[in-house]
């Protein structure tokens, strides 16, 4: 008995402080909607191909159309930071960093202007190939995290939208 008391006082405590689940309606939720009409422009180079698949994986397909456009700059680099006494290299850190900017397609609006980043730390091997396949490990992991940022932030761009037009609808209905 007691923990059923328990439970109902936590989730009354959470709805009361406003947490709402992000994907809520599921498929035809606020989120879903909007991640299902936006097109990924392409992205130049390797890295611009993983962060494109990994963002096209993550967006909901099926909508009516693009409505918005996602356009992606990526920056990556990789550099040396770890020194023997030798001066030979047994650290590299890849760094992976993207400026991205959702447009509304009908009126060529700017409607989100973001970055996202992350690096990943690489042990240098005495076998070159190694290391570049460690490089190329990497890269794929960070594509995957800076998809999974961008994802995250036009999912809050969508409910933050939601609630204006909905706010905006209120105050006309009065």
């Amino acid at each position: 008995m007691k923990r059923i008391v328990l439970l109902l006082a936590a989730t009354a405590l959470l709805s009361a402080c406003g947490l709402r689940p992000l994907y809520s309606g599921g498929s035809t939720g606020p989120v879903a909607q909007a991640l299902a009409n936006v097109e990924v422009a392409p992205i130049e180079g390797k890295a611009g191909w993983l962060v494109r698949n990994a963002l096209q994986d993550r967006l909901i397909h099926g909508g009516s159309g693009p409505h918005y456009r996602l356009v992606v700059k990526l920056d990556d680099s990789i550099e040396g930071f770890g020194v023997r006494a030798d001066d030979a290299i047994t650290r590299e850190r890849r760094t992976l960093r993207a400026r991205y900017q959702l447009v509304d397609e009908a009126t060529g609006t700017q409607m989100v202007d973001a970055s996202a980043g992350s690096d990943a730390g690489i042990d240098v091997t005495s076998s070159e190939y190694a290391t570049i396949a460690a490089e190329d490990t990497a890269l794929e992991r960070l594509s995957q995290t800076i998809a999974d940022q961008i994802i995250s932030r036009l999912a809050l761009f969508a409910v933050e939208n939601q609630k204006a037009i909905q706010a905006a609808s209120t105050r006309e209905g009065q």
